[in-house]
Formats: C-alpha cells, structure tokens, sequence
C-alpha cells in the first residue's frame, strides 16, 4: 500500500483562515501564514490554501499571501480560488505553490484542464470537485423486499453555490482523461460536520478513477481518516477543523494511523 498523505486545509477569507459548516456559517480560525508554518513543523505531508470567496468576488486570488505563506512551508503547496486561465496558473506557481486547484473554471471551461496539464504538467493541476448528494425519487431497487435508493452525486461550483447538472462520478472520469493529476474531492454535505466523510463518494470517485483522490468534507477523529483511507479508498484525507483547533494535533493523528498499519509518513 503506498504511504497515505495527511493534508491540512487552509480556506482563506478575507486574509484570515476560517472553517464552516456545510460551507456557511464562517468563523475565524488564525492567520494562514502562521499556521501554515505551523503545520509545516507538526509533519503535515501537504497544504491546501483555499481562497475561497476569491472566484463568487470575481477577483484573483491574493497572491501576497500566498507568497507569504510558501515562504514559511517546506511541503507542497497546493492553491485554489478564483483561476479562471493559465496565466493565473502561472502566477500562483511563480508565487510559490507547487500544484493549483481549480474548480468553477474547469467546469466551465474543460479545455483549461488539458491546456494547464500540458503546458505545466499534470502533477501540477488538482480539479477540486465540491458534491452535494442527490437521492432520487424513484425507488430503484427492492433488495429482500425493502426498497432502497441509489445515491448520485450532483457537482457544484462557486464555493458550493451553484448547482450544474453534473453528476460527479462522470465528471471525475472526464477530467483525469483531460489531464487532471489529482482529484480534491470535497462532500458538501458532510463539510464541517465531524461526523465523518462521506464514505460512499469517496469511495465511488476512487473506483471511477486512475489519479489520486484526496478525501474532504467531515473530519472530527482520527477515526474518520482511517475509515476514509480504508473504507472509501482515498489516496489522501484532507482535514480543516480538527487540525486549527488543535482538538488532534497532526503527529498524533498520524501515530493513531500508524497502529491501525496504514502508512504513513511520520
């Protein structure tokens, strides 16, 4: 089994680190250059630096801050919010990050996928995919004659604003065909919860899949990593809340992988 990563997610508001619920109800969280150096020491294996209302303000991401911010870390740096074409992928990586996220514009425009994985590479390019569950009406299934529902995943965009049609698990197939890296895969319902991530999506997109799933969206015990890890077959578990607040610092969480013989880099 290849070393599973533990990632730290910074989402960015108005220059200050904040984590929500269900991507609403913001509060503080610090100040993303101290605490991105911060995790860099602890033994995170990555950083996510989300600017996370940059793409609904139409505004580029701060640059200055993320210039600030790879300053401080050693590990790779992953940025998002408000790309919208190559030369604000050119930007970031020139600012210090070392891989870009981009979400609204991909689905927008697909082609930027395979024109940004050619022109940078495609380790450097991360699709964020942001899913919200999506049960039909129907009842698809009579299983021992108890009717059940077949989960969908419908993808949206603009910090989780927006609806598009787009069921994630074909929209996860598109973009490593156009070029993708790695998928950061974040279920809105479960964001900020602490009551685990979604298993079944996770799960899902990592069986649709080739590229490198990073897990999002529900993390409140070490438990929920291994489970994610194991159970939905991430290559990664991406966390916010457990780790800002210091509720399971990230060596310890990495020590209660390790017992459970997941690989990790400690």
């Amino acid at each position: 089994m290849l070393t599973k990563r533990i990632i730290p997610c910074l989402d960015v508001k108005d220059g200050r680190v904040v984590k929500g619920i269900h991507f609403k109800n913001l509060r503080d969280a610090g100040d993303p250059v101290e605490i991105a150096s911060r995790y860099s020491i602890e033994g995170a294996d990555e950083l996510v630096f989300l600017d996370i209302t940059a793409t609904i303000e139409k505004r580029k991401t701060i640059i200055e801050v993320v210039r600030k911010t790879a300053e401080k870390v050693f590990i790779p740096l992953t940025v998002g919010g408000g790309i919208k074409d190559v030369e604000d992928i050119r930007n970031l990586l020139n600012a210090g990050a070392d891989k870009v996220s981009i979400n609204t514009a991909a689905v927008k425009n697909p082609e930027l996928i395979k024109i940004a994985s050619e022109k940078f590479g495609s380790q450097c390019i991360v699709v964020a995919i942001d899913a919200k569950r999506k049960v039909s009406s129907k009842q698809l299934a009579v299983s021992k004659g108890i009717k059940s529902k077949i989960l969908k995943w419908e993808v949206y965009i603009e910090s989780g604003t927006k609806p598009t049609g787009l069921d994630a698990i074909q929209w996860a197939k598109k973009v490593e065909k156009l070029g993708a890296g790695e998928i950061l895969l974040t279920s809105i319902d479960f964001d900020g919860t602490k009551l685990g991530y979604d298993i079944e999506l996770t799960r899902a997109v990592s069986e649709a899949v080739n590229i490198p799933v990073i897990a999002s969206g529900g993390a409140g015990h070490p438990k929920h990593l291994y489970d994610v890890l194991t159970k939905g077959k991430a290559d990664a578990a991406l966390a916010a809340s457990i780790f800002h607040y210091n509720q399971y610092p990230i060596k310890k969480v990495k020590k209660y992988l390790a017992r459970r013989k997941i690989p990790v880099r400690m």
